[in-house]
């Protein structure tokens, strides 16, 4: 790995982890930056786990200190999050390298448009609740994804637990605990199937956990007016250079 390599894996997982604690999305970044970093894609895919963990960890320590409630709300989404993570960390680390890029390139950009489109609470609210099971089904389903590719899996929290008459402010707290523990479940399987590289892994990983302290505090500050754009240009540029089309 070569300092420029170190440089571009810090300063992007520190853009990414503020944005994961923002909102969410920041996983399309740093895949593709570990792939930039010479990290074949599968093994980004699991590398990028270790950053995850630890944004999650670090943005959520500082949600409670600020006050921010959210345990209460977590046990009814986490078993169904949690198996669906393991069923699709299994699925997607079976993936050759060249396969999980192309797939992870045409996903990005569905994906950044639902990271750039912030969930009508005031309609949601007006909704009916959804039952358990359906509450159920619904985590089972974003687990599953979560597990699999992770980037924007914290946007499809937020409008979940939103439909689920969840308070906005509270379902982003829950988020970044519910990525924390199936990121526990999801990052050994990962681990086991040798889709870890370790040192690219730390380095973005040190990014990302001061971007999560710094994302979890500018929340409400209107940090994303900033965020955003830079977010479409990179998602757009990386998103060309894993679909193959320039070196």
């Amino acid at each position: 790995m070569e300092g420029i390599h170190v440089v571009v894996l810090l300063g992007g997982g520190l853009v990414a982890g503020v944005i994961n604690a923002m909102a969410g999305g920041g996983s399309l970044l740093t895949v593709p930056l570990l792939v930039f970093a010479g990290v074949p894609g599968n093994v980004a895919n699991g590398s990028n786990r270790v950053g995850v963990l630890a944004n999650s960890l670090t943005a959520s320590n500082t949600f409670r200190r600020l006050g921010v409630a959210g345990v209460g709300g977590i046990a009814r989404i986490l078993a169904p999050a949690v198996a669906g993570a393991l069923v699709g960390s299994v699925v997607v680390s079976q993936l050759a390298d060249d396969t999980f890029e192309q797939v992870f390139g045409f996903i990005m950009i569905p994906i950044l448009i639902l990271s750039l489109r912030k969930p009508n609470v005031a309609a949601m609210a007006d909704r009916p609740q959804w039952p358990t099971w359906l509450t159920s089904t619904v985590f089972f389903a974003i687990g599953l994804y979560g597990g699999a590719f992770q980037a924007g899996v914290g946007l499809m929290m937020i409008v979940a637990l939103s439909r689920a008459g969840v308070d906005l402010v509270i379902a982003n707290h829950i988020k970044v605990m519910v990525t924390f523990v199936f990121t526990v479940f999801a990052l050994p399987v990962f681990i086991i199937n040798g889709n870890v590289d370790w040192a690219p892994a730390l380095v973005l990983a040190a990014g990302l956990a001061a971007g999560g302290y710094i994302g979890a505090r500018i929340t409400v500050a209107g940090g994303e007016r900033i965020i955003r754009p830079v977010l479409i240009v990179a998602v757009l540029v990386f998103a060309g250079r894993l679909l193959g089309l320039y070196g």
